[in-house]
């Protein structure tokens, strides 16, 4: 059999890229620039774990914006205390749930049950009878808990101060056991916690780490650390990465987020594979400045964390902005192009009701604008748009529909 010339020829010409994996979001590098402080501070905070475990219950609260390093720091930290309390002689595990994903206090539980290992049964039990029968488990085995709770500004919006105050305050009604969960808590603003009471509020708050923006210099700093572990030697010189700091860092009027920058990056280097091209290039990188929308940045892990319909639902909206070329679509026109996608995707759609609650979820998220309609419109309906550029998200929106769809089909 000939193998098609056009497809052999892209895998054969070379590639600017050792380990381009080294550049994707989900990756978790060993350094972190600019991130030592933070370290220390979650190191000071959790040393009466190491020292005297089980007399302290530690919570911590990160704050900062995207991109600012907040998950990478928890992350790199577990890995790390992991180890150190393993020197000790301490069986410590690191839990990290994102409450976008499993943002009921059900889902919280059983996730933590899952990671620790603990054979204990998920389903017949309530979310109380299982953190129960956790905590015996792990004193059972003498096994201590860090659990990190990311975006959890989302779980606070789903379950409210009830299950908060039931996740952080269990230690009251069993003062005299050990104190073997402790808790790291990631949110972009602390204005989520407004929802709570204020002694929960200030429960949670007692430890407070901060994530400012990244600066220029800062920024370059990342850049050069990742572009040595992503591109070969001599395919991206300083000047490319200098040119991408100052373009992204806070100071220089940027959003000062490094996740964008890494994102121009990997772009510019795939435009120069693209071309063909032995270096990367200022050209490459405009192109890539270019497609790097900060919205779009925003909002990608949050994309990932969307069902298959919600995803559909969503280029519907996509679609019918840009056929119809105005600011606003209607519901209505959203919910028919929906079902032909439907149709098209060969998925069964689904009702009314339930394209209205994932409307209202994609709003919460900030992914799109909803609002009822007013003047200049016969009734009543759902105006829906979208600010970020159109054609970069359903790029990426098509992506995750594909793997979403071949996921499904694996299953089934």
């Amino acid at each position: 059999m000939v193998s098609n010339e056009a497809i052999v020829s892209v895998f054969k010409k070379p590639s600017v890229f050792k380990n381009i994996e080294t550049l994707y979001p989900e990756y978790v590098p060993l350094k972190l620039p600019h991130r030592e402080n933070q370290l220390k501070q979650l190191a000071e905070i959790f040393r009466p774990l190491i020292l005297s475990p089980g007399n302290v219950f530690i919570r911590v609260m990160m704050v900062g914006g995207v991109g600012v390093g907040k998950t990478a720091t928890a992350k790199v930290f577990g890995k790390e205390i992991k180890l150190i309390a393993a020197e000790h002689g301490l069986d410590l595990r690191y839990v990290h749930i994102n409450c976008h994903r499993d943002r009921t206090l059900y889902e919280v539980v059983s996730e933590v049950v899952r990671q620790v290992g603990a054979p204990i049964p998920i389903r017949g039990l309530s979310a109380r009878e299982m953190l129960l029968a956790l905590l015996n488990y792990l004193e059972k085995h003498n096994i201590f808990t860090i659990v990190t709770l990311d975006e959890f500004n989302y779980f606070i919006a789903t379950e409210g101060n009830d299950a908060v105050y039931f996740l952080i305050r269990i230690y009251d009604e069993y003062s005299d056991v050990k104190k073997r969960i402790s808790y790291i808590f990631i949110s972009r603003n602390i204005s989520a916690l407004n929802m709570l009471d204020p002694t929960t509020e200030s429960y949670i708050l007692r430890h407070t780490i901060r994530f400012d923006p990244y600066t220029s210099d800062e920024l370059f700093d990342i850049l050069r650390y990742r572009r040595d572990l992503a591109f070969y030697e001599g395919t991206v010189d300083d000047d490319i990465l200098r040119y991408i700091a100052e373009h992204k860092g806070v100071n220089k009027g940027g959003d000062g987020n490094a996740r964008s920058a890494l994102e121009a990056l990997l772009l510019a280097g795939q435009a120069a594979d693209y071309e063909g091209s032995q270096k990367v290039k200022i050209e490459h990188v405009r192109k890539a400045l270019g497609l790097v929308h900060p919205d779009i940045v925003r909002i990608s892990d949050d994309l990932s964390y969307l069902q298959l319909h919600e995803l559909i639902l969503l280029k519907a909206i996509i679609r019918s902005l840009k056929n119809r070329e105005v600011h606003f679509v209607k519901i209505g026109d959203v919910e028919e192009e929906y079902r032909y996608l439907c149709q098209f995707y060969n998925v069964k759609p689904r009702s009314h009701t339930q394209i209205y609650e994932y409307v209202n979820n994609l709003k919460y998220m900030g992914i799109i604008e909803a609002r009822v309609s007013g003047k200049g419109f016969r009734g009543r309906t759902t105006l829906i748009s979208i600010s970020v550029p159109l054609e970069e998200l359903e790029r990426k929106v098509d992506e995750l529909i594909s793997l979403k769809r071949g996921m499904t089909k694996n299953i089934t």
